[in-house]
């Protein structure tokens, strides 16, 4: 196909992408108006799972399918970075040397540390029922390991990542997140659909059915996947030299 055919093509695909998202714009309810077709039955259908965090709700029951999408495309990313930043045969690994940390920055990482962790794995455990949820906690819980960088050293915050347990996490928070919609289909019902498990009580920790299972999940895939992304570049930046000569 030539860049002109190619050009085409991408026109009548945007135009078309326009046309429908102007068509979809032209039928929504009015700004600040009392009609809310789509939020009332999200909310609806999250009390009558007995989910208290709505969006939580969304995410993982009425749209499950949608946010393994998104699980995917994280995990895919990863998966590309470690292909394309994986050392080279022209490449060696050099210890770095530990550098002067400000005693106020050190003393600010380690505080805050165990905090910000703490934190992230709050904010997992609570998605089904407080804003948060399996994404953001998971983005707080592998960043706050990398406060040791900060206040430590390089080497420190080696031996509490090590990347290949991450990496397996990763790919066990993907597997298990297939595996309870597959259990659906065993079950007799649709791919993640929630009734696998009964609702429980309304706004505590095992309400929701599947929703604190596809939540935590979320949480562990993404501060796998995280957590592998940093330390892939964080070795080219500390560790990983060209070979002299080359």
């Amino acid at each position: 196909m030539t860049r002109r055919a190619r050009l085409w093509v991408l026109l009548a695909g945007g135009a078309g992408l326009a046309a429908l998202l102007v068509a979809a714009c032209l039928r929504l309810p009015h700004f600040g108006g009392k009609s809310h077709p789509y939020g009332d039955r999200a909310v609806h259908a999250s009390l009558a799972r007995q989910t208290a965090n709505t969006i939580s709700s969304v995410n993982f029951d009425q749209r499950a399918f949608d946010t393994l999408g998104e699980m995917t495309i994280l995990f895919s990313a990863v998966l590309g970075c470690v292909i394309l930043l994986r050392q080279t045969h022209d490449e060696h690994r050099a210890r770095p040397e530990p550098a002067e940390v400000a005693p106020p920055v050190r003393r600010y990482a380690l505080v805050v540390l165990p905090v910000a962790l703490l934190s992230g794995l709050y904010v997992i455990a609570h998605g089904q029922l407080s804003p948060g949820g399996g994404f953001q906690g998971g983005v707080v819980a592998a960043t706050a390991l990398h406060l040791l960088y900060l206040g430590a050293d390089y080497a420190a915050l080696e031996r509490i990542r090590p990347v290949g347990a991450y990496e397996v996490a990763d790919a066990l928070a993907a597997s298990g997140y297939l595996v309870m919609g597959i259990a659906g289909l065993i079950g007799g019902t649709a791919f993640l659909a929630n009734t696998l498990l009964p609702y429980g009580t309304f706004n505590t920790l095992s309400s929701g059915g599947t929703v604190p299972l596809l939540n935590a999940a979320i949480g562990m895939e993404v501060a796998g996947a995280v957590v592998v992304l940093l330390a892939r570049f964080l070795d080219q930046a500390v560790e990983i030299e060209e070979e002299s000569g080359t």
